[in-house]
């Protein structure tokens, strides 16, 4: 069987890009930086500064949490795992619980009682009254010797522990799977900070410059108000960036655990490639076969076979072996010690039980149609994510490399819009439009990458072939080197 592999040939984890175009190799590379460092003040006349001017600074001494390290985190702290592998604790018993019934039992009983015993006569001696103790000892040992129920029971067994199995294994892949989404969930609100950050500070020094403007009557007061409505716009478009980046570092904490140290952002080159093979059949076929949700479907299916079998065992005799000993002591007079053992053969017979067996049988028939209902919903439900993962790939690989394209062209358009408004051609507002275009397409152009990792993460997942070694091919694109640091609180 062919493995899929998603990932290209993987650079250094700390390699600086290459500055290569585009065309070469399908690697996301700029043509410019898309974040410029912030050492560039600009000019009235000038160029536009690009979302590099918010860059968040973190101390240097304080260590980055890149994506292994927290998954690894996750795997010891995440409810939702420590539950299913309870659950699985649990389920493993269901089968000495189950063996056990086929299985010798022994026990000893034991009884003492006081008598009180007035007997009355019309011969000599007229009524007697008598005290005594009784003592009495019984060991019996039993056997199932024959019982279709409890065979099909054990051997039911099986296939309720493979399904919760089969259930932790996915649970463990839902874990990546979550831990994966919410990493960059993190990564793409605090990318929208820096574009609001850098929004504000842009449109800010826009402001600036229209009241110099206005000031020498270059301007009218239409242009003031303009930018001054931006500028208030986008401080209020901040306040939600922020709101929403505190909510996804919630998002991750509730699967992590507290953690309060930065996490390392994407590195600037990001290798982009197709599924290796690049055939969706092929994925398909190993969705159908691996797919740790359609083997515990498949499971539960077969368990709900043989639950049709316990119910209908209840037609059938059972027969059992018992053997024991008897000892009794009492201190009457009469003198009635005795000792006593047994051995046989219980057989039991089931004529008629009010129709309740067939009743079970009929109720086991329908649970078995639900779960093999159940399991083609779970084929179709794999089979659509594998095609929808593997689509999204190569259209995450177009999407990218458009969204860079429309990064270089924003950046064009504006300063061909700045300079129109420098010869009277153009207003202000269509500066302020071009440039919270700009602003806007490069943060498409940051979460266009995060979507080609996390469906090469779905598609994974759909094929059970997600690993940590897959992560940790993911995990080599983030540098240390750019951190979004925690909230405060």
């Amino acid at each position: 069987m062919i493995t899929p592999s998603l990932w290209p040939a993987l650079p250094p984890r700390h390699a600086r890009s290459d500055r290569s175009d585009l065309g070469q190799s399908g690697t996301s590379t700029p043509h410019r930086r898309v974040l410029p460092r912030r050492h560039r003040r600009p000019r009235l006349t000038g160029g536009w500064p690009s979302l590099g001017l918010c860059l968040l600074l973190y101390a240097a001494a304080v260590p980055a949490e890149d994506l292994l390290q927290i998954y690894d985190l996750a795997v010891q702290s995440d409810p939702v795992l420590r539950e299913a592998e309870q659950t699985l604790f649990a389920t493993r018993e269901v089968r000495p619980q189950a063996q056990a019934l086929l299985l010798p039992n022994f026990g000893i009983n034991g009884d003492v009682a006081y008598q009180n015993v007035n007997a009355r006569s019309g011969g000599p001696g007229g009524s007697r009254n008598q005290s005594f103790e009784t003592y009495g000892v019984n060991a019996v040992l039993s056997q199932s010797v024959y019982n279709r129920g409890d065979w099909m029971r054990l051997r039911q067994s099986d296939n309720t522990i493979a399904q919760a199995e089969a259930e932790y294994r996915d649970a463990q892949i839902e874990l990546m799977v979550r831990t994966t989404e919410a990493y960059f969930e993190v990564l793409r609100a605090a990318d929208r900070v820096r574009v609001q950050e850098a929004l504000v500070a842009a449109e800010e020094r826009q402001l600036e410059q229209s009241s110099q403007r206005f000031e020498v009557g270059l301007v009218a007061i239409t242009d003031v108000n303009e930018s001054q409505a931006a500028f208030d716009r986008s401080r209020a478009d901040l306040i939600n960036a922020n709101n929403r980046l505190n909510d996804e570092w919630e998002a991750l904490r509730r699967i992590v655990g507290p953690i309060s140290v930065p996490l390392a952002r994407l590195g600037d080159t990001l290798p982009l490639a197709p599924p290796e093979p690049n055939d969706i059949n092929i994925w398909a076929e190993t969705a159908l076969t691996n797919n740790y949700g359609i083997a515990a479907a498949r499971e539960a299916a077969e368990a709900a076979r043989k639950g049709i079998e316990v119910a209908r065992s209840g037609f059938f005799p059972s027969v059992d072996m018992q053997a024991g000993y008897d000892i009794s002591r009492s201190g009457s007079d009469i003198g009635t010690d005795s000792e006593s053992a047994f051995v046989g053969l219980n057989l039991r017979v089931p004529i008629y039980q009010g129709g309740a067996v067939a009743s079970q049988t009929r109720q086991a028939g329908h649970q078995f149609r639900a779960a093999q209902d159940r399991l083609d919903q779970q084929r179709r439900a794999v089979l659509n994510q594998v095609k929808n993962a593997f689509r999204g790939i190569l259209s995450s690989i177009s999407d990218v490399q458009a969204r860079q394209a429309a990064v270089v062209s924003a950046r064009s358009a504006l300063e061909s819009t700045q300079a129109g408004l420098e010869v009277g051609t153009r207003t202000q507002a269509d500066v302020l439009d071009a440039q919270r275009a700009l602003f806007e397409a490069e943060f498409l152009y940051l979460s266009s990458r995060y979507e080609y990792i996390l469906n090469g993460v779905r598609l994974h997942q759909a094929t059970s072939t997600l690993t940590r070694d897959v992560l940790a091919m993911g995990n080599a694109w983030l540098t240390s080197e750019d951190r979004v640091p925690p909230p405060d609180n």
